[in-house]
């Protein structure tokens, strides 16, 4: 298997400044600041210079909406090879653990270059169909009454992330893949690792733990993949398995596992914090709150103001294949970039009054938190329906929701994904 198709490859070193291009010192998408509060920072990096390398990071930096369309729109210039890539060299132990001979996951999706990407991106798309959404739209509404009347039920306050956000988008995702009932919270664990390995900065003990528990989740999807192409179901595995047999020129039996393994990652996290900033989108702005609950017609351009005003993802990542120049930087080939959702998504050429949370906004689908062009997300119209379903059924059932006060909200550390640890809400308790 040649690395250029394994799904993650760590950095040996951490790259260089391009000649030429303007050196920020200091700043990281890891720093404490940056990490509770993106977006001023983000704003002040963008006005200071578009396009720069953090030498924190070893990533040239790009802020402005256009030069990151650009580079989503040119695939044949910006791969997107480096995405599930660890962001720094891996210590020697983590690595000895990932180098079992087992552990062969190959690049499928995010991480694939054309022409594969097209081609495994047919089959991968027909999962996503609008024909598969609405056949899962209703079990999505079920499964989140269940989970809100039960959430309700408890009293006069709750966790959010525990009763709704963690479960509700995981257990979507798994039993669409097929994943049997009752795994969910232990890949969801293995999930979290993966977020810390390829988008965070884990210490080498850290690593070791992190690169053991990859390892069992990749045999685990393999396992699973191996007992489908036995039994087979009424699952998006089982699909990928048929289209294997029908033509395994077309789709290897190796990229319906790494698909697997990809999609269980992708599916539910970045879904388990948008279901939260959306609530903290509203919750902070109470007039759109109660604007929601009387006409739920609003809430899917409210969705959309979330992902452009709090993003559940607030960075991307490409690598140039060639020389290239972005924004008058001239970039050699391998120069790893970083594309800066937080500060685009608020430029103020793109949106009036960018820093304003406004549920009525025009353009708010203009943001591009789901990518653009060949590799724009798969599960965007999955995610989107989850953060709507979850707001009508909360609108209706609990209007005086709100967030518990004096609590202190945190984040996991990484440079991409974005939304709270833990939510407590409270409402009042409804009348007889």
């Amino acid at each position: 298997m040649s690395q250029k198709n394994t799904y993650h490859v760590a950095p040996e070193t951490i790259a260089t400044a391009p000649v030429g291009c303007p050196v920020n010192h200091g700043w990281s998408p890891l720093n404490a600041d940056y990490l509770q509060d993106p977006y001023p920072i983000a704003r002040e990096l963008r006005e200071d210079h578009p396009i720069f390398y953090a030498e924190e990071l070893g990533y040239v930096i790009v802020t402005r909406m256009e030069d990151i369309e650009h580079v989503f729109m040119h695939p044949d210039t910006y791969a997107s090879t480096n995405v599930q890539d660890p962001i720094y060299p891996l210590a020697p132990e983590a690595k000895a653990i990932l180098d079992a001979p087992d552990f062969d996951p190959i690049a499928v999706m995010s991480n694939r270059p054309e022409p594969d990407h097209g081609r495994i991106r047919v089959y991968t798309r027909k999962g996503f169909s609008n024909r598969r959404l609405k056949t899962l739209e209703q079990y999505m509404y079920d499964r989140a009454t269940v989970m809100i009347d039960h959430m309700l039920a408890s009293g006069t306050s709750a966790e959010y992330v525990s009763s709704v956000a963690f479960p509700l988008p995981a257990e979507i995702v798994f039993r669409f893949i097929g994943f049997p009932p009752g795994h969910d919270t232990m890949i969801k664990g293995w999930c979290a690792d993966r977020k810390a390995f390829s988008w965070g900065k884990p210490s080498p003990a850290q690593q070791v733990e992190i690169a053991e528990h990859m390892l069992t989740y990749w045999r685990y999807c393999r396992d699973f993949v191996a007992d489908r192409r036995d039994n087979r179901r009424d699952d998006f595995a089982s699909e990928l398995l048929d289209a294997h047999d029908a033509d395994n020129t077309e789709l290897s039996y190796r990229e319906v596992e790494s698909i697997v393994y990809g999609l269980s990652f992708a599916g539910h996290d970045p879904v388990t914090n948008l279901l939260c900033n959306s609530l903290l989108c509203l919750f902070d702005h109470r007039d759109q709150w109660d604007a929601i609950c009387a006409d739920p017609t609003l809430i899917p351009n409210a969705v959309d103001e979330t992902l452009r005003y709090e993003s559940s993802q607030i960075a991307w990542r490409r690598v140039t294949i060639e020389n290239t120049t972005l924004g008058g930087v001239e970039l050699p080939a391998g120069t790893p970039i970083f594309l800066n959702f937080a500060a685009a998504n608020r430029q103020p050429e793109m949106f009036e009054q960018p820093d304003t949370f406004n549920i009525s906004r025009p353009n708010a689908a203009r943001n591009i938190s789901f990518g653009k062009g060949i590799h724009h997300c798969l599960g965007a119209g999955l995610a989107k329906m989850e953060a709507r379903i979850a707001l009508e059924l909360l609108t209706q059932k609990a209007p005086s929701l709100r967030l518990k006060p004096d609590q202190k909200l945190s984040v996991f550390p990484n440079i991409t994904f974005r939304g709270p640890e833990t939510l407590y809400l409270e409402w009042d308790q409804p009348t007889a």
